[in-house]
């Protein structure tokens, strides 16, 4: 561990923030072989934190910085990272008030989801944060994102897993990466910011974060999880001239306990019988399957058309307007711990964390 910040060596930990170096395009730095994950990132943080005036560095938090040994290709993440993380912070929890969590882009939102659920009803930020060009790179927003996430990670009426990026602070289970390469690379779609930047305010929104909205809501424990590591969550979007065998061919695979399901609009299935009965075999079975939109933005709303009105009796579970994200991390979730079928279906259609 390196503690690197402004005064921290005479600052208690309890008031100190732990930021998790994960890996991601953040850190790397040019080789002669292209982008390839740097060492020595706190040191390479500091110094780029050095560069903000002097006002902003006055005003940042006091932090300790651990470094994964084995950094995370962000593209190649799976459930296991998800509970890793889960576990580092749970660990330290009593001795940090808050955590930032610097992770790769491409599945930072997925990686938000997942902590949102394990961490339910914890009563610290825990902020992810990445970058669209590497951190010494010319006009990188890497200072500008890892800036923003220690400050409001020292925000204590945030109290669940949010998202900053590009001056802008989301809440983890609702974002999505809309664009690959644009420096806004994420929004909430379905959802308010919790929070952003204008000009050298950060402004937190007390009335749209859970702290308010989940009062009285059970204090945070670990959930008992038995990893998924082989794929038994799977995510099937529907294409014109999908055949039964097909979606047979998933579902059917005794490996696949659950599957988020895109569908048209607001939840329009093909008219074909045998794609009904495959989804009501599959749920008989104790798969957990779950609808969502194809779309971007809008809600399923299974049974507005004579072509979905048989999902709900399939056994399919509405998502409401949940990100995919959110949707297939919640089944991961609900499937890694010893509960019955039928909790996990009244609880894959509870707000646990404000996914919808």
């Amino acid at each position: 561990m390196s503690t690197l910040s402004r005064l921290a060596q005479a600052t208690p930990t309890q008031e100190r923030l732990l930021v998790i170096y994960t890996g991601g395009t953040i850190g790397m730095q040019q080789a002669d072989n292209g982008l390839t994950p740097g060492g020595n990132f706190a040191q390479r943080m500091a110094k780029a934190l050095s560069q903000l005036p002097v006002v902003q560095q006055q005003l940042l938090p006091a932090y300790d910085v651990i470094s994964y040994a084995n950094l995370i290709d962000s593209s190649t993440a799976t459930p296991l990272n998800w509970q890793q993380l889960a576990d580092d912070i749970t660990s330290r929890l009593t001795e940090y008030r808050g955590f930032v969590i610097l992770h790769g882009t491409d599945t930072l939102s997925w990686s938000a989801a997942s902590l949102a659920y394990q961490l339910q009803g914890i009563d610290r930020p825990v902020v992810l944060t990445g970058a669209m060009l590497p951190l010494e790179a010319p006009n990188s927003d890497g200072l500008n994102n890892i800036h923003g996430a220690l400050r409001f990670a020292a925000t204590a009426e945030l109290q669940e897993v949010a998202i900053y990026f590009a001056n802008r602070l989301m809440r983890g289970v609702r974002a999505v990466k809309h664009h690959s390469s644009a420096l806004t690379a994420f929004s909430t779609p379905c959802y308010p910011l919790l929070g952003e930047r204008v000009g050298d305010d950060f402004g937190y929104y007390p009335s749209r974060g859970l702290a308010l909205q989940q009062r009285g809501a059970p204090r945070f424990e670990l959930a008992d999880y038995q990893g998924l590591s082989q794929g038994e969550v799977v995510r099937i979007a529907l294409w014109p001239g999908m055949a039964a065998w097909q979606l047979d061919a998933w579902l059917s695979d005794p490996r696949v306990k659950g599957a988020v399901l895109q569908l048209w609009g607001a939840g329009n299935l093909p008219n074909d019988p045998a794609l009904l009965n495959l989804l009501a075999s599959a749920s008989g079975e104790g798969k957990l399957l779950a609808a969502i939109s194809l779309c971007p933005e809008g809600s399923v709303h299974m049974g507005a058309y004579a072509a979905g009105q048989g999902l709900t009796d399939a056994g399919v579970l509405s998502g409401d307007a949940m990100t995919p994200e959110a949707t297939f991390t919640k089944l991961v979730h609900l499937l890694a711990q010893p509960i019955g079928f039928d909790v996990q279906r009244q609880r894959f259609l509870t707000s646990l964390v404000g996914e919808r």
